[in-house]
């Protein structure tokens, strides 16, 4: 026997028992290292090894197909049973062995031979050890996931309870109920809540559709019940905050609400819960003003609302003929009041609306002093141009706020479908599929973790437009950021000429002693141009890096802070070489790509749909899944 007809990435040892299909298995420890997104096949030790006189065990163990082809084809009958009642296919499901599964199926191997102490299938011995490949090439054989082991759990049970997130995709793709109950009716998604510390199959499971309402047999306990009782964080968080019930009572009276209740001051119960928690609690739900100041509704408004009355309030004290000590006193307990307040009726969703809020509370206090202040003192021509050039700009916002970023999305049939393509190529890479949207990602595209959704040609979340930047919009925000710089530009020329008519004072002559008469004059339209001055500082510093990296660099916001991440944007393939991005073509030709600029066909911009495109020069189909190396976890 020739060492190269041996795997040399095996590590085989005898199969031992797990006892997965009992609550309380010390085999629940084991999975918070795990990441939060469907994953590649384990990594074991690499040793190397002459097969010529293994056993059809052995060999089939250590993966020798040469030695394997030659015994049976001296007779070895590929459907016998060891000692323990376990045939080859179940030792070659176990150690992922595709091509000797491949062999044996050739050969007459039963697909769903029963074996073992668990009498447990060759489908059940990979979902186990999470072998994605073995689990499909059984499957296409014809393998029966729905079987039960002697514990009374299906291939599902098993992979949601070891974490396995791509094989449970699998088979909820392929039709296996994901409410299907075990011997005790555990669900896959109590079994998850129980054992699993990582966010994922937990959020799988539920954004499938789950239901979280189901009682097992034995104690009656739901999918919540079971992730408090194992104080697991990830899943309680995850459970509440899709709606999971904390009413229902489980055989000893006890519900979700009243054991989180019980451990309100642990460590594992977060922010959301104990919110959740205090929602429910029966004094203050009948109390008013709690439920009052914990209307969603009230609170969104009064986010929004806080901008417009704080700039407001700041430019009448300002205004007012107090000392500058009773300003003082007065700007301090407007913030006071304002943080008090923010205790009270602000919630989580305070970042995402404040920077929209603050923005569009500046041009509406700017509009204001235009018109009253400014337009009197100003030619009329100046204040057509400066609404022309406000049109303009609430066009570009509007597009870029409510228009489509270029999301990803697809229905649950074609959700399924990829799904099984992907495992069935080969397996799933984060930088390719999404596990939380489910959808294959085209290149360019990412997740937003703001927005819960993926968006092609990703470049950033901003929140002064509350929206994704990406394929689709990114256009529409370059020229918000272009005319949102004019505006302010018109706005302090309008203030100058509101001074220079109103005040005599000429900032040209002598600057310094014209800006301290500025606030004299009138402290509010010095607040305002205080406030344009700002706008247009980080408006033009934020329009800079964009038209940098979009001319000089052919890159996005994400692609330049991530590009670590990317192997496609190192020439040498290697990660820590010196980015290039793919996708620069010059400086000008860049531009024209992102402008999409014609000129009556004398530019030939980019047509690029980057919802659809995959890779960067070769077809979907030509491009691997996985690398070339694959690495497995060995039994």
């Amino acid at each position: 026997m020739n060492i190269e007809d041996v795997d040399a990435t095996c590590n085989p040892v005898h199969f031992v028992t797990q006892d997965g299909c009992k609550p309380g298995s010390a085999y629940r420890g084991d999975k918070g290292s795990e990441t939060s997104t469907i994953f590649q096949e384990p990594v074991t030790t690499t040793s190397e090894h002459d097969c010529s006189s293994f056993d059809i065990v052995k060999a089939t163990q250590y993966g020798s197909l040469a030695r394997c082809r030659e015994l049976v084809e001296a007779g070895f009958d590929v459907n016998q049973p060891d000692s323990e009642t376990v045939t080859l296919l179940h030792w070659a499901a176990i150690n992922n062995r595709r091509e000797i599964i491949r062999y044996y199926i050739s050969k007459g191997a039963v697909v769903d031979a029963v074996g073992g102490e668990l009498l447990a299938t060759p489908l059940h011995w990979a979902t186990r050890q999470g072998h994605l490949g073995s689990v499909t090439l059984l499957m296409q054989h014809g393998a029966d996931p729905s079987l039960r082991d002697g514990e009374g759990c299906s291939c599902i049970h098993l992979a949601a309870q070891f974490g396995h997130t791509a094989i449970v995709a699998y088979f909820v793709a392929k039709g296996v109920n994901m409410n299907m109950q075990d011997r005790n009716g555990m669900t896959p998604l109590m079994w998850s809540a129980y054992k699993v510390t990582s966010l994922d199959p937990t959020r799988l499971l539920l954004t499938f559709g789950a239901c979280t309402t189901t009682q097992d047999k034995l104690h009656g306990n739901t999918a919540l019940h079971w992730a408090i009782l194992a104080q697991n964080h990830t899943a309680v968080s995850t459970l509440v905050m899709h709606g999971a019930s904390l009413d229902i009572a489980n055989a000893q009276g006890d519900t979700p609400y009243s054991l989180l209740q019980s451990h309100k001051n642990a460590a594992w119960v977060g922010k959301k819960v104990l919110d959740k928690i205090q929602e429910m609690s029966g004094s203050k739900r009948r109390n008013p003003c709690y439920r009052i100041t914990r209307d969603k509704r009230l609170r969104f408004w009064c986010m929004v609302s806080t901008p417009f009355l704080a700039f407001y309030t700041v430019g009448i004290i300002l205004q007012s003929s107090q000392n500058y000590l009773v300003k003082l006193g007065l700007l301090v307990t407007c913030y006071i009041v304002v943080y008090m307040a923010s205790q009270v009726v602000f919630d989580d969703r305070l970042m995402n609306l404040l920077p929209m809020s603050i923005y569009l509370a500046t041009k509406f206090w700017m509009y204001v002093t235009w018109f009253v202040w400014i337009s009197p003192h100003v030619d009329l021509w100046l204040s057509v141009v400066f609404i022309l050039c406000s049109g303009v700009l609430w066009y570009n916002f509007l597009h870029a706020w409510r228009g489509d970023p270029g999301v990803l999305s697809s229905t649950q049939e074609q959700k399924y479908r990829t799904i099984i393509e992907l495992a069935e190529r080969g397996g799933f890479e984060p930088q390719w599929f999404c596990s939380s949207c489910l959808v294959r990602r085209p290149i360019r595209s990412k997740h937003c973790s703001v927005c819960n959704r993926c968006v092609a040609k990703f470049d950033h979340h901003c929140p002064w437009v509350g929206n994704c930047i990406g394929a689709m919009n990114h256009r529409f925000f370059m020229g918000y950021l272009i005319m949102l710089l004019v505006m302010c530009v018109f706005m302090l020329y309008g203030c100058v000429l509101f001074w220079q008519t109103m005040c005599g004072i000429s900032l040209g002559k002598d600057f310094w002693r014209g800006l301290s008469q500025v606030a004299v004059c009138d402290a509010w339209v010095a607040w305002v141009a205080t406030n344009a001055l700002l706008h247009a500082a980080w408006v033009s510093t934020l329009f800079t890096c964009q038209i940098y990296q979009i001319m000089c660099l052919g890159m996005t916001t994400n692609e330049r802070m991530n590009s670590g991440r990317y192997k496609h944007f190192h020439k040498s393939g290697r990660l820590n070489g010196a980015p290039h991005s793919p996708f620069h073509r010059g400086p000008c030709q860049n531009l024209i790509d992102f402008a999409q600029v014609r000129c009556f066909g004398l530019l030939k911009p980019d047509t690029t749909d980057w919802l659809t495109r995959y890779d960067i020069k070769q077809s979907v189909e030509q491009v691997p899944l996985l690398s070339a190396k694959e690495n497995y976890q060995y039994v």
